[in-house]
């Protein structure tokens, strides 16, 4: 096995930008990008190898073929030819929907699927861009249902004014929106169940309204989840890895680098996903095989691969790395 790269799905968005295309350098001339998804299993939305032997088949195809070999043994058992990850460049021109995403428990009762715990990573956020993440206030879920009524529903969320390496990690059950500006790295459990709670009464293409989920999104949602900030603190350190997000759903961690590393996965028992959203770099895995990565592009490490050296370009690298 080797790295593995994949066709990006673009997803043209009724809030969708220019930035993504521009980002990853794509040959394409599509207009209202919101989203690339860079690594998917979701059905009929599933990633397809673009590079090596295995180009053209799909990721739920490589898990069935290769099985622990690409995802490792406990991922496999526990997951069996169903990617665990999702992983998507997000590009709000317009606010995007506040919404919640149900956990495992009530996802897999109502929808037989996972839950949707997320992470963002902000790759670029123009002057005033912000992130809704959580409540400013304690409310109850009657007050919800009069608020999201009478349209106040905005005034008891929490709104960061976001800039580029801000963190913010989405558990399921928190109220979240991505705010018109920002442009994010987006690593979530495989899942595409969303409730979306207001929509700032938008019509679609064909003039009507989106639908809404506000009575099913009452059971979801933590009405405790008050903060005043919900943003990750970490260290901005060069040249070594800096946990982002510990989680049982995912790890990640940020690489900025301007010098070369080794990063040794003889003891992870995992794949490992490697999304650039800064420069460029090489990188060479134990069996000699070497793949170039540049800012908007996503790699997939197999779990055989038990090494690898990473050589930044001129100029750096900043990478996102996550696993199980």
């Amino acid at each position: 096995m080797y790295p593995l790269k994949f066709e990006p799905i673009l997803k043209q968005t009724l809030w969708g930008g220019d930035k993504i295309i521009a980002f990853k350098q794509l040959n394409e001339t599509l207009s209202g990008v919101g989203e690339s998804w860079e690594i998917s299993a979701v059905e009929d939305n599933e990633s397809v190898v673009a590079n090596g032997p295995d180009k053209g088949l799909t990721l739920p195809e490589m898990v069935g073929k290769y099985r622990h070999e690409l995802v490792g043994e406990v991922n496999y058992s526990r997951f069996g030819t169903k990617f665990p990850l999702l992983i998507k460049f997000i590009d709000a021109r317009l606010d995007l929907s506040i919404q919640v995403h149900p956990g495992d428990e009530l996802a897999r009762k109502r929808h037989n699927s996972f839950g949707k715990n997320e992470m963002w990573y902000v790759v670029s956020a123009d002057k005033g861009a912000k992130l809704i993440s959580g409540f400013s206030e304690q409310i109850t879920p009657k007050e919800y249902k009069e608020r999201v009524y009478n349209g106040t529903f905005a005034e008891v969320l929490q709104t960061c004014d976001v800039k580029p390496g801000d963190v913010f990690y989405v558990p399921a059950g928190r109220v979240h929106g991505i705010g018109a500006g920002a442009f994010v790295a987006e690593i979530q459990q495989t899942s595409d169940i969303t409730y979306r709670i207001f929509d700032y009464n938008r019509k679609d293409a064909e003039g009507k309204s989106r639908e809404l989920h506000t009575t099913q999104a009452i059971e979801a949602i933590n009405f405790a989840d008050v903060q005043d900030d919900f943003r990750t603190e970490y260290d901005h350190l060069k040249n070594e890895p800096v946990e982002l997000v510990a989680s049982p759903y995912f790890t990640t961690s940020i690489y900025d680098m301007t010098e070369e590393i080794t990063c040794d996965y003889s003891e992870l028992d995992s794949f490992v996903i490697f999304i650039c959203v800064e420069g460029a770099c090489h990188i060479t895995d134990d069996n000699q095989n070497e793949i170039t990565v540049r800012a908007g592009e996503t790699v997939l490490l197999p779990a055989v691969v038990q090494e690898v050296t990473i050589v930044p370009e001129e100029g750096g690298v900043k990478l996102l790395e996550t696993y199980l």
